[in-house]
């Protein structure tokens, strides 16, 4: 069996073995390293076929016995594969993963303005792709002639990729730029995998600019290297498969509705369905304030309330592969919907209103359910991705959400 894995510094939260599982049946391991033992792990035994990580993708260059094209252009080797005599060959598959991105895209940088965010190695890729696809490119650094302060000089801007760790997992929420300084944008890519959607993609959603993340791009270039290490180019078509296996594996499913329509019983059913943990927002509030729900209501107020839930959302948005039950009326603050939609699908349980318990529920002791749920309406549409009645068995409802993911 070949032996295959991933070379780095700190691989904690790689998901390189989760995407060659899905590709091919070879051992794949993470191969953490210091930058002192680098030399002698390239020049040991004991691997096959390697990717290479940041910080050593120019560091493992001098030890490759020839390089592809596309490495020497780019100085930089993601790929490794060790041949039978012994000598090592490196190629770069990034530059195919992000070229495979901007083809699915739709995207035409042909003659246009591409402003590439970062000067770092995945930055030298990125601008190779779109000078090769004839965009005009300026790369946006902390300093030098073109930096964040004199942005207004590219208010011409067609396309933005981020290849900056910006916003990236566990900094969620922070965003390199404002987009709104870009009247003429057609496109905004970000590098950044986890979360599914970044700050910088989620303004873009609300600003209606066409937007695309780095999942594709990893999964393609783990595609590509696949090919390199088993010599067996069909790799390259199992990139869609992929890509919608990882997806389904790594959002999170996120449960909205009116209180007591059954969010809690849906999330244990649907998780020990799935295989996946379940997160629940009230219970961590509690846990938080040390008190229970209706001692914060009586003491804090809503508002009070409010702003815990909204404090417990933003750890519990930031969590992979989980499902997450939420309080009734977390949809009455916006700021919670970037914090859910950013790595969740986001499911709205309905249930007939004269179904609905009260015990234990303060807003809905203290309100009609019909008025309060008047109220919310528009806020669940709004924040939900699809919308599951809940008024059969369990199980139904759990079958009904699986089939719609």
């Amino acid at each position: 069996m070949l032996r295959c894995g991933l070379l780095g510094e700190a691989l904690g939260h790689s998901y390189s073995p989760a995407i060659h599982a899905l590709l091919a049946d070879y051992d794949y391991r993470l191969y953490e390293r210091a930058p002192d033992k680098v030399p002698l792990f390239l020049k040991s035994g004991e691997w096959d076929g390697l990717n290479v990580t940041i910080p050593y993708k120019k560091t493992v260059v001098p030890f490759c016995d020839e390089l592809s094209e596309t490495a020497k252009r780019l100085g930089s080797v993601n790929t490794i594969v060790r041949r039978a005599d012994g000598t090592l060959y490196g190629d770069n598959t990034d530059w195919f993963g992000f070229a495979d991105t901007v083809r699915r895209s739709g995207a035409s940088p042909a003659g246009k303005k591409a402003l590439v965010l970062g000067s770092g190695g995945a930055s030298v890729t990125v601008c190779a792709v779109l000078r090769d696809l004839g965009a005009r490119v300026t790369v946006i650094s902390r300093s030098g002639g073109d930096n964040y302060e004199n942005l207004s000089r590219h208010a011409d801007a067609a396309l933005i990729a981020n290849a900056t760790p910006v916003g990236m997992y566990p900094k969620n929420g922070e965003a390199p730029l404002d987009l709104a300084q870009f009247p003429r944008l057609e496109g905004v890519f970000d590098l950044i995998y986890n979360p599914a959607r970044t700050a910088l993609l989620l303004q873009a959603e609300a600003l209606g600019i066409p937007h695309w993340g780095g999942l594709h791009m990893l999964v393609a270039q783990a595609a590509q290297s696949c090919a390199r290490f088993t010599g067996d180019d069909g790799r390259i078509g199992e990139i869609d498969r992929v890509e919608r296996a990882l997806r389904l594996r790594l959002q999170n499913i996120a449960l909205i509705g009116m209180p007591g329509c059954g969010k809690s019983t849906v999330a244990a059913a649907l998780g020990a369905r799935l295989g996946m943990p379940v997160l629940e927002a009230d219970e961590a509030v509690e846990r938080a304030a040390g008190k229970p729900i209706p001692t914060i209501f009586a003491e804090e107020g809503e508002a009070g309330f409010r702003a815990r839930e909204t404090a417990v959302l933003r750890e519990l948005g930031k969590r992979s592969g989980a499902i997450l039950s939420t309080g009734g009326g977390c949809v009455t603050r916006a700021e919670n919907y970037p914090l859910l939609h950013q790595n969740s699908r986001i499911v709205l349980l309905r249930r007939s209103l004269d179904r609905l318990p009260k015990e234990g529920r303060p807003l809905s002791q203290q309100n009609d359910l019909r008025a309060l749920y008047e109220q919310r309406r528009a806020q669940y549409a709004r924040f939900a991705d699809f919308a599951v009645d809940n008024d059969g068995s369990v199980e139904e409802t759990v079958e009904r959400i699986a089939a719609a993911l």
